[in-house]
């Protein structure tokens, strides 16, 4: 049974970074895609972005440009790089992997969530 840990979360101010981690236990080779989804209070959790193994990425809207997925295959690790960080990114932040599609996957593991915080 794989387990994922995250980790990275915090308070930051407007416009600065946060790394998120994901650790997992057990091999994730069976999974298609890893991936980040947010849930800020009141509102739906949404797919913030997600990696396939053989390298795709998938971004929502309104992070391109700002975060970074990529996996640290020695550490198996998935790690989310949050620059420039809004007040809108303020959320509760899962770590998650399954089956694809890279924009819709279809989640069976998840982690226990880490919570981002950005003050404006």
């Amino acid at each position: 049974q794989v387990q994922l840990v995250e980790s990275g979360g915090g308070l930051v101010q407007t416009g600065g970074s946060l790394r998120l981690s994901c650790a997992a236990s057990g091999s994730t080779d069976s999974f298609d895609v890893m991936g980040w989804y947010r849930q800020a209070p009141g509102k739906e959790r949404e797919l913030v972005a997600a990696s396939r193994t053989w390298g795709s990425r998938y971004y929502t809207d309104s992070v391109k440009g700002r975060f970074t997925i990529f996996r640290d295959g020695a550490k198996n690790t998935l790690v989310l790089q949050m620059n420039s960080l809004k007040p809108e990114d303020t959320a509760m932040y899962y770590c998650a992997a399954g089956p694809g599609p890279i924009q819709t996957p279809r989640p069976q593991v998840w982690g226990q969530g880490t919570q981002v915080t950005v003050s404006s």
